[in-house]
This record gives C-alpha cells, structure tokens and sequence, in this order.
C-alpha cells in the first residue's frame, strides 16, 4: 500500500487486494460508498480490517505492553506485601498467645509457628503463578501488538505471507523435534530392556567359559556344579502351583481350554472342598463352547471361566471394605487417604460424601447369585452377546456401544452393552448392582445381613432382583432353581489361591 493515505483508501485497497467485487462495482457505477459501508462489506466477505493507523509504532508495540506490564507487576508486589504483612500479623499473634497463656504456652507457640509457616509456604506458591501470569501476559501482548504493528504499519503482502510461513516453519521444525526426540527416547527405553534381558544370559554364558579354562583345578569345579543345579528344580514347577495366569484372546478352543484345566489340576470337586480357586483368568469363551454334547461338561467348563473373575472382584471388594473401615476410624486422614475416599465415592456413585451411604454399596456380590445370572444371561457362555462382546450379564445401553438384539421391538432403542474381556462385563455387573436405584432393596438387604454378622448367602437376596429382567418374580424363580440345581452356594467362600486372608469381614 502507498504512504499517507486515508483510512478509506486503505479500505478500498483491500478491496481490490481481496477482489471483492461488490465494492468494485460500485466504483465502476461512480457510487459513493462511505466508510461504514465498505467496512460493512470487507467484514461480510471476511477480509480482517486493520486498525486505526494515527497511533504510532512505539506506542502499539512498545509503549503499551510495557505499561500493562508494568501494572501486573504491581499488582502481584501489592499482593505479595499483603500475604507477608498477614504473616507477620499472624506470627506477633502467635507471640501474643505464648506470653498471655502460661499453661499451654510451649504447645501454642509450636502449633502456631508451624500454621504460620504452612502459610508462608502457602504464600510462596501462590507467587508462582501470578508470575507466570504476569510473564506470559508480557509476551503474548508484545507478541500480539508487534504482528499488529507489522500489518498496520503498512507492510507489503508479501512480506507479511513470509513472516507468518517463517513462523509456521518454525512452529512445524519444533513439532518435529519433540517427536524425534520422544522416539529416541522410547527406541533407548527399548534398548534397556534388551540389555537387562541380555544381562540375564550372561551370567550362563561365562560360567561355561570358567568350566572350560579351570579344568585342571578340581576345587572350582565342584563350585560352579553347585551354581548349575540351582536353576533346574525350577523348571520342574508341579502344574498344579500355579500363582496367576492371564489368557489372552486368542480364539482358544474349547478342546484346548479343557487339557488346559487338566493340566493344572483345576477340578470343580477339589473347588468346592478346599474352598480355593485358581486365578485363571479368561479373556473370553471359546467359541465352540456349544459344541460339547455333554451338558454337564458345559455348565462345569463355564463355571470353572466365570469363578476366578467373581471371586477376584469380590476380593478387591473387601480389600476397599477394609480400608474404608480403618479410614473412617481415624481422627486425621491423610491427602492419600482423601483422594482415594473421593475416588470410592464416585466409583460408587454416592452424593454428600455420605461414609454411612458407600459403606452399604461398597459389598460383594455372592458368586452363587453372579453366577446364576451369568449362566441365564449368556447361555452357558454360548450367545451370541458372550462370544461377540463378552456380555455375559445381558446390560442394556442407550448410547449405541453395544450390540443390537435379532428380536428387539420397533419402540426398544436400547443395545446389549458389549466389553473387551470378561472380567470388565464382570466389573460393570458389580457397579450395576451396588448403584443402580433399582436394586436398593438388595443393597439394603445384604447392608441388615452384615450388621447383624451373618454370611451373606445368595437365596437369602435372590428374591430383591425381581427388577433385573422384565419378568419380574418369574426370574427370580429361575435364579434360585440355577442356584439349588448346581450347587453354586458351593462357591459363596470361596477365595483365591494367592489371596491373602480377610480380617474383620466375614464371608
């Protein structure tokens, strides 16, 4: 653009840079546009309007960041001065309080040494980020105000165009050097654990290399056969030891699932007398489950994957139970202790941070009632909702995540909620029976049973979810039959092989 020209020039020169044509017609047709009117056309067209150009550089870009500076500098000194001046006020009160009161004077003189001192640390940290408020403030202004300077003080469009590619190549160069840099560190992170792997072997590989050059000398030899024959007991580990196993979805055959079982001696009769599981945990069913003929083989191969998942979330249960039991019993609580109660009281849904309220819904689950559901909901672990999305407890969703039921109703707009593994349909169960507002009878129930010391057993609470299936009572019915026909009151105490024994609950 030229030099000392009108504000409204300067308008009408973006037009023409802009090839906004309605402006253009108007000066071809020799009609007066005024100011406004052009503004209001550049504007529509989004073409940005430069600010008023009387005010000079130094002004914009030097003059005016400087003095906002300047006043958040002040404020943040004034504050400051103010959080010492009250330090200070509070620590001559502490002064005061020693020498007024003679017989507690040592305890008060620490007590408010150690507040007053909170607060100065207090007072510290509040300085940080009213510095780096003031800091940043600083720069974005300058930063704001110097690109403005540059556009309004008159700079060529091309110009400009280079100045902001530069930027944006600066920005992009940046960009691609923290993502270098987080590779190198993730491809060192690798390399650490391959040389921690390697470390393992070499030990092996050296005393080889001692039994070859000291074969002359007999003392050494006996030595090293000791180091050797540590190692070999433990490749001879019984099946039946086993601590934990996790399966990963790998579409395991039921034929592969049961040699598994035999394997490590998993057997439903040892279960049901030692009152112990293994952690075996299944991702999901085989897919062929329903192709064994034999239907008590069936029930026992569902029962022997659902088990694990019930009992170590039930287990988990009562290691929250207990800590919720020794935090509320304490006078202090630490920030630890707090974070994790808010934790508990969202995970369970509690308003009002209401201990009473989340200690009734912090329970179990008797594994002879989930199991009973699980069985009814899935099929024996054979419909098509288990084995496409590990839903084995048949929960709806409205929020399209889900699966869609063959045989649902043109006014049902509900979905089967599907999981990636089994244990996560198994957890969702159990948040779903302690918050949900239908099951509150349930809750309520099992809450009278462990005040009065009782074991919480399945049939005693199966009648109080007449509202999980739309048939109400009838389901109910069909839950106890499941319960009485298979003799999973059975597995109600049972715990994990690795568990550690739950004091203060019973079972």
């Amino acid at each position: 653009m030229k030099k000392n020209i009108t504000y409204r020039d300067k308008l009408l020169e973006l037009a023409r840079i802009y090839k906004i044509s309605e402006i253009q017609n108007y000066i071809k047709r020799k009609k007066n546009l005024t100011t406004h009117q052009i503004e209001h056309i550049l504007k529509k067209n989004n073409v940005p309007i430069p600010k008023d150009f009387n005010v000079s550089f130094f002004k914009r870009s030097i003059s005016n960041p400087i003095s906002k500076a300047g006043k958040e500098v002040s404020g943040f000194y004034s504050d400051t001065t103010d959080g010492v001046g009250k330090f200070f006020k509070r620590t001559k009160r502490g002064a005061t309080g020693l020498y007024d009161d003679t017989t507690g004077g040592v305890e008060n003189f620490f007590i408010s040494l150690w507040r007053n001192s909170g607060n100065f640390g207090i007072g510290i940290l509040n300085m940080i980020p009213k510095v780096f408020n003031t800091v940043s403030s600083f720069i974005s202004n300058t930063l704001v105000d110097t690109f403005s300077s540059f556009y309004n003080s008159e700079i060529e469009k091309t110009k400009t165009n280079k100045l902001v590619k530069g930027f944006g190549v600066l920005v992009a160069l940046f960009a691609v050097g923290i993502f270098f840099f987080t590779l190198k560190e993730n491809y060192n992170s690798k390399d650490k654990t391959q040389t921690v792997k390697i470390e393992k072997q070499e030990p092996k590989k050296i005393e080889k290399q001692k039994e070859v050059k000291k074969k002359v000398d007999k003392k050494p030899q006996k030595k090293e056969e000791k180091v050797v024959k540590k190692p070999e007991p433990k490749k001879e580990k019984s099946p039946s030891q086993v601590t934990e196993l996790v399966l990963p979805n790998l579409n395991i055959k039921t034929e592969t699932v049961l040699s598994l079982f035999e394997d490590v001696e998993y057997d439903l009769k040892t279960v049901r007398y030692q009152k112990k599981v293994k952690p075996i945990y299944f991702t999901q069913f085989p897919k062929d489950l329903d192709e064994i003929k034999n239907t008590q083989l069936k029930k026992e191969t569902f029962i022997k994957i659902v088990l694990p998942l019930v009992v170590a979330e039930n287990e988990k249960i009562l290691d929250d139970k207990i800590k919720l039991k020794r935090i509320s019993s304490k006078k202090m609580t630490t920030d630890k202790e707090k974070s994790w109660l808010r934790l508990k009281l969202r995970e369970y849904k509690v308003k009002n941070s209401d201990i009473a309220e989340l200690n009734k819904r912090m329970d179990i689950i008797p594994a002879s009632i989930a199991l009973a559901q699980a069985a009814k909901e899935s099929g024996w672990g054979t419909s098509r909702f288990a084995l496409e999305g590990n839903a084995i407890f048949g929960q709806w969703t409205w929020t399209g995540q889900g699966i869609e039921p063959l045989n649902k109703g043109k006014h049902e707009g509900h979905k089967i909620l599907r999981f990636p593994i089994l244990r996560a349909s198994v957890k969702a169960y159990k948040n779903n029976l302690n918050t949900h507002k239908g099951y509150s009878e349930f809750r309520e129930k099992r809450h009278s049973l462990r005040k009065r010391n009782k074991s919480i057993r399945g049939l005693e609470l199966t009648d109080t979810l007449d509202r999980y299936a739309q048939t109400g009572k009838e389901y109910t019915d069909i839950l106890e039959q499941i319960i009485k026909q298979n003799d999973l009151s059975d597995f109600e105490t049972v715990q994990l092989t690795n568990s550690v024994v739950k004091k203060d609950i019973q079972l």
